[in-house]
């Protein structure tokens, strides 16, 4: 059996916002942006490469909406792996992304956690070869 992950649900606050973080502070590619009426939109983004894209759902209630930036529980629940963790680390810096933490040395690798537009944690991280 040959199974992947394709897309990932990322509720956000606007889906043009989120474009714009995501392809400008992160450089990933905007891989779609369909229009399905009624404001709806097929939108996704990925990192260069990858076989895993954030499927950008904007959200459509009060409920959804209590929800953004909270998805995980406060918990880091995104990994960015990275061939140069002090190139990205800086560009995303350039771009205003904010990190909680210094870059950190661990066993596995480099590894910082930042906060996207909305406040879901994510690790940037650059695994020891």
């Amino acid at each position: 059996m040959n199974q992947t992950i394709a897309n990932v649900t990322l509720v956000v606050r606007d889906y043009d916002e989120a474009i714009a973080f995501y392809t400008g502070a992160l450089g990933f590619a905007l891989l779609d942006d369909i229009d399905l009426g009624d404001g709806k939109r097929w939108v996704r983004v990925a990192p260069q490469g990858a076989q895993t894209a954030l499927l950008l759902a904007q959200a459509s209630d009060d409920s959804q909406r209590a929800h953004v930036g909270n998805q995980t529980g406060g918990r880091v629940g995104f990994f960015l792996h990275t061939d140069d963790f002090l190139r990205d680390h800086a560009a995303m810096l350039a771009h205003g992304v904010t990190f909680l933490e210094a870059p950190r040395f661990e066993a596995y690798g480099t590894v910082a956690v930042f906060e996207d537009l909305y406040g879901n944690r994510w690790d940037l991280l650059e695994l020891k070869q």
